[in-house]
């Protein structure tokens, strides 16, 4: 089975969401829904997806279960719920029980938004992952360079739990790169309780000029940290349209993947999406 392990939906005519306001994002400013990417997925040889927060409300979180529970090729729900919330496992519990409940694998929240670059670490934050792993929920990590300190030290708190990088921190690959996301993403990897997502990196680079000769030497640098069995594709749309089309941004990664061998790209493409998200799936 090949998998997106990281694709969107969402309405802004219905909801909100605070990091669309920015005029450059105007593009994506509409709404995307599962009829939108299926044409995509079977065009691309796409079978399933995961699908990922996208605001920090609960009822998206519902919503998203509800499009899974109705929708074949949706295998996962990466949803929101609030970690400091004294009631979250029983929040989590009425998610699971409910229709779609089985495909909730996971809980994100927009941590490279908070002010403190500490806020993983905050004594209410770490009691509700914990919540969150005895449930045996996949928690992805949402960070840049200056979160990785607190990841860091969060993945080395919960050794027996799985985290997921989402968009291997989204590296300054407009810059260049830099050392200190290099050090950092390195020291993450050495706990093996994290995956890597290859997602997200085309809008990390120049919208309008970028190509797998940018990309290729970043997704080889999270290949030699996590290595082949803790990379996963992610397609990150529909924000990847900024830089380019569904087809052009999966054969991109596809591209940098088999530069580094075949058994990499299949893994990356499936079998490890299985292994972080516990997917129950063929």
């Amino acid at each position: 089975m090949v998998i997106d392990s990281h694709q969107h939906f969402w309405d802004p005519a219905r909801a909100d969401y605070p990091w669309m306001d920015a005029p450059e994002l105007t593009p994506i400013r509409r709404a995307f829904g599962p009829a939108d990417l299926a044409p995509l997925l079977k065009a691309n040889g796409i079978d399933a997806s995961i699908v990922v927060q996208c605001r920090s409300a609960l009822e998206e979180t519902w919503e998203f279960l509800r499009i899974a529970h109705a929708t074949p090729s949706v295998i996962g729900v990466v949803g929101w719920a609030g970690l400091t919330d004294g009631t979250l496992g029983d929040t989590l519990d009425r998610l699971c029980a409910s229709p779609g409940g089985d495909k909730l694998v996971g809980i994100r929240h927009q941590v490279h938004d908070e002010a403190d670059p500490d806020w993983l670490l905050r004594e209410d934050v770490q009691r509700g992952l914990a919540v969150v792993f005895a449930r045996d929920l996949t928690y992805d990590l949402l960070v840049r360079t200056r979160e990785l300190p607190a990841a860091i030290a969060t993945a080395q708190a919960f050794p027996q739990a799985r985290f997921v990088l989402d968009h291997a921190a989204k590296p300054p690959i407009a810059d260049g790169g830099s050392a200190e996301w290099s050090d950092r993403i390195a020291a993450l990897a050495a706990c093996d309780n994290v995956w890597c997502k290859i997602s997200g990196l085309a809008t990390e680079a120049k919208w309008d000029d970028w190509d797998v000769e940018r990309l290729s030497p970043f997704v080889e640098y999270a290949a030699k940290c996590f290595g082949e069995d803790r990379l996963i594709f992610g397609s990150d749309w529909p924000v990847c349209l900024l830089a380019g089309s569904y087809g052009e941004i999966k054969d991109a990664l596809e591209a940098c993947l088999a530069n580094l061998g075949a058994g990499v790209r299949e893994k990356a493409f499936g079998v490890n999406a299985k292994a972080a998200y516990r997917l129950a799936v063929g």
